[in-house]
């Protein structure tokens, strides 16, 4: 028998290009074992008249990235609105005070998202502790033999140091990814207590520390206030002359300006995947410089990776129409100090 006791009315909200890229066809027919949902409805304007009957009937809002905000008017319009399953990252886009205040759930595939991230900062660690876009910058340039040793005396991850800004969902799985080769982890996290931090296997520093010790700085911090320009000029300076900086969090906690300063001189290495402007200037010097990576914010989520995100919404929803409780519920007490 199937275990799923009911199947909760269910509308997606969504942008069409998210409902095309992150559910298939596997996916949506799974759905429909799950949940009342018409795959072919989508909700794009909670004040659409169109829609009417369909949210005064909503249970569940299966929602993703281009979903409008769930405000006070929109919240008028669905009265029986009891979850929000997010079949993405962060959920401050569009759930807002009003859900919490109605004592809505809300669960996030943020967990899944944050595996494709954590393998692609592990990837630009080794690749740049081996010194792989400049060495192949190198031999592009010479068209023969390259001298190793000469050009490349102390490569390789062997002994180096990584610091880890951020104990996020991305920034643990990274640690776990680390756990096999010989370096050594620090960690700046002010919410991370010592003996959590020991847990871990990581030593727990200050961010200028940090920025001292480390061979590889990789950023997993959250968009806030306090986490703006985290790693400024100053912050860049402290950083020893040959070091790289990883960014697949936020364009926003690295001033720009002044990274690309340090980089121009040779004296620091980059790996970034989010930028201040997200898109840069097309005359940005970052696109051209050796010693930078730059890719177009696929670290998360893309192609295949995108098929996680609805199978993790999927498991949330059958667990919801079970009445356990969801895996991943988001706490609205951490949103603050959260992606």
């Amino acid at each position: 028998m199937n275990p799923v006791q009911r199947r909760p009315r269910t509308l997606l909200a969504m942008s069409p290009e998210t409902r095309d890229a992150v559910f298939g066809a596997a996916a949506l027919r799974r759905l429909a074992e799950v949940a009342r949902i018409e795959p072919g409805l989508l909700v794009t304007d909670f004040q659409n008249p169109l829609f009417g009957g369909e949210l005064s009937e909503a249970e569940v809002l299966l929602t993703g990235w281009g979903c409008p905000p769930l405000d006070r008017a929109a919240l008028r319009r669905l009265p029986r609105l009891k979850a929000v399953v997010h079949a993405a990252g962060s959920v401050k886009g569009h759930v807002t005070e009003e859900c919490w205040r109605r004592g809505i759930a809300v669960t996030t595939a943020a967990a899944a998202n944050a595996l494709p991230v954590a393998e692609y900062t592990l990837a630009a660690i080794l690749f740049a502790n081996k010194r792989v876009l400049t060495g192949a910058h190198a031999y592009r340039t010479a068209r023969g033999r390259v001298n190793l040793i000469e050009r490349f005396p102390d490569v390789g991850n062997y002994r180096r140091t990584v610091g880890l800004v951020g104990a996020s969902r991305i920034g643990r799985r990274v640690i776990e990814l680390l756990a096999p080769f010989d370096v050594r982890v620090l960690l700046h996290d002010p919410y991370v207590s010592p003996g959590e931090a020991a847990g871990l296997g990581v030593e727990p520093v200050d961010l200028d520390a940090l920025a001292l010790r480390s061979d590889i700085v990789s950023l997993h911090a959250p968009q806030l206030p306090s986490t703006q320009h985290l790693f400024d000029a100053r912050r860049l300076a402290l950083m020893p002359d040959g070091a790289t900086l990883i960014n697949t969090a936020r364009g926003s906690l690295v001033d720009t300006e002044a990274l690309t300063e340090e980089v121009r001189t040779g004296r620091l290495h980059a790996v970034l995947d989010h930028t201040d402007p997200e898109v840069l200037p097309a005359d940005s010097p970052l696109f051209d410089l050796p010693n930078v990576l730059l890719t177009p914010h696929l670290a998360g989520s893309i192609g295949g990776e995108l098929h996680r995100l609805a199978d993790t919404a999927i498991d949330e929803l059958a667990r919801y129409a079970r009445g356990l409780p969801f895996l991943h519920a988001v706490d609205p007490g951490t949103l603050s100090r959260s992606a």
